[in-house]
């Protein structure tokens, strides 16, 4: 068994994107707005303005209170669709239950979705011509690059649908030619699946659904999963029973999640590098 190491490769990112900024004197900048005060959310927040200013990505921060309105918040997006210094715009997830997630989402204009979750952004992705690949399938992909992870003729499996991990994850790995099974809430035969699956990759969020009697002696297993039970983060998968048949297993903490702030950063040079026409 050999752990990915995603704290690692993130380093490796990070210090690219800092780089190409410092030697193009590139001014990127990201605006996260966020509604409400849900902690989790609070935390990601302080670990992607930390990152952007450690790389020379000035962030900005707007912070609305839980009763704003839908119409409220698209004019905020408006506003900083129209504001030249903003180049990158993230909505941070979840919203309040009183907006409508894809409206307001697919107000932000494509090339400031960082995320890349607009409607248009994740159309071009179907097509295969995305420019602005969601953060954490981008992640996994910097993983599978960085340990020579050729998923050609590889079955995998892909456990949650999502529009922000699950379904663009299954795509951009489509794209690399491996053999692709989505499974979810109402996936029968899920031990089935996973046994027949060169790769697994789990985003479900909830702990140990990926047992050691699941995976087949040397598959490769991608645990998205941030889960707290007690005072402890653990994945969706059984790392230490799982881990003993794995060829390569991503732990938790450290695994994807350090990747998913490194690929936001990388997003941001992007988007500003589609406004200012930059090849």
């Amino acid at each position: 068994m050999y752990i990915i190491d995603g704290k690692e490769v993130s380093k490796t990112i990070k210090n690219k994107v800092k780089e190409e900024i410092m030697v193009n004197n590139y001014k990127p900048c990201l605006l996260v707005i966020m509604v409400g005060n849900n902690p989790a959310s609070l935390v990601y927040i302080s670990s992607k303005e930390k990152a952007c200013n450690k790389a020379g990505i000035e962030a900005r921060t707007i912070m609305l209170p839980e009763n704003t309105s839908q119409k409220e918040l698209i004019d905020v997006i408006e506003k900083a669709n129209n504001d030249k210094t903003v180049h990158a715009i993230l909505v941070q997830l979840p919203l309040p239950n009183h907006m409508d997630t894809k409206e307001v989402i697919d107000t932000i204009k494509p090339e400031k979705d960082v995320d890349g979750l607009t409607s248009t952004n994740q159309g071009k992705l179907v097509l295969g011509n995305a420019s602005i690949i969601p953060c954490t399938p981008k992640g996994i992909l910097s993983l599978f690059d960085a340990y020579n992870i050729d998923l050609t003729g590889k079955n995998a499996v892909v456990i949650g649908r999502s529009s922000l991990v699950g379904k663009p994850t299954a795509l951009v790995m489509l794209q690399r030619n491996a053999t692709i099974t989505m499974a979810h809430s109402k996936t029968k035969n899920l031990k089935e699946i996973c046994l027949n699956s060169d790769i697994i990759v789990c985003a479900v969020g909830k702990p140990k659904l990926i047992t050691a009697d699941m995976v087949k002696e040397g598959a490769i297993v991608i645990d998205v999963g941030i889960n707290r039970v007690y005072d402890t983060i653990v994945g969706d998968v059984d790392y230490y029973n799982v881990s003993k048949l794995a060829s390569r297993i991503t732990p938790v903490p450290g695994g994807v999640g350090p990747m998913t702030i490194a690929s936001l950063l990388e997003n941001v040079v992007e988007c500003y590098k589609i406004q200012k026409n930059i090849k």
